[in-house]
C-alpha cells in the first residue's frame, strides 16, 4: 500500500477569534490521523469589520486592538519565516483562549519568548508597517469565500469554506471523520457553503 501525499490545507485565522482557535486545534488533530499539510495565514477581524458603521462602541474598541496580534504574526513570518506562524499562533492562542490572559503587549511578549522570537516583534502591535501584508493575506482568504463570513477560512485544492465552526474540539478519529466530510464537501463541484 502506497502512502498518500499530504493534502495542502490553507488555513486563515485571527488570533483573537475563539472559533478559529478551536478549528485550528481540530486541524492539528486531523494532521495526526490524515495526510494533511496545513499552511497558516492571518486574516483580520479588524479589516473585515472596518467599513461597518453599525458596530457597538465596545466592539469597535476590540477591533482596534485586534490589529496588534495579526501584525505580530505577520512580522514574525516576514522576519523569520512562515514556519514560525503556527508556533506563535499556538503560544498566543493558548494564552488568550485557554489561560484567559490579557490581550496586551505583555502576553504577546511572553508568547514570543516561548517560541524563541525576539520581544521587539511586539513593537509591530502599534506599527502600520505590516498592514499592507495583513490586508493582502486577509484578502487572499476572504476572496475565496466572500465577505459575509468570519474566521476561520480553509481552502483545499481551490475550494474554500468558512469554518467548520465546531465545539468542543474533535479528537483522534472523530477529527478525521469530520475532515473526511469537509473534504467530501469541498471536492463536490459547485459546493458553496457549509
Amino acid at each position: 500500500m502506497t502512502e498518500q501525499p499530504p493534502v495542502q490545507v490553507d488555513f486563515w485565522f485571527d488570533p483573537l477569534c475563539p472559533w478559529a482557535w478551536i478549528t485550528s486545534r481540530w486541524m492539528l488533530e486531523v494532521k495526526q490521523v490524515r495526510p494533511v499539510a496545513p499552511v497558516w495565514h492571518v486574516m483580520s477581524l479588524a479589516v473585515l469589520n472596518e467599513a461597518r458603521d453599525d458596530l457597538p462602541e465596545d466592539y469597535k474598541a476590540r477591533m482596534a486592538a485586534a490589529w496588534g496580534p495579526v501584525r505580530v504574526c505577520v512580522a514574525a513570518e516576514q522576519k523569520f519565516g512562515p514556519e514560525h506562524v503556527l508556533p506563535l499562533y499556538t503560544a498566543i492562542g493558548t494564552r488568550f483562549h485557554n489561560a484567559k490572559a490579557e490581550r496586551g503587549r505583555a502576553t504577546i511578549e511572553a508568547a514570543l519568548a516561548e517560541v524563541g522570537l525576539p520581544a521587539e516583534l511586539a513593537d509591530a502591535m502599534e506599527s502600520t508597517e505590516y498592514d499592507d501584508l495583513v490586508r493582502a493575506s486577509h484578502k487572499d482568504g476572504i476572496d475565496r469565500v466572500g465577505v459575509e463570513v468570519g474566521t476561520p477560512v480553509i481552502s483545499v485544492n481551490g475550494a474554500a469554506i468558512f469554518g467548520p465552526v465546531v465545539t468542543p474540539i474533535p479528537r483522534g478519529e472523530d477529527a478525521g471523520k469530520l475532515w473526511d466530510g469537509v473534504l467530501l464537501c469541498l471536492s463536490t463541484p459547485g459546493f458553496y457553503e457549509l
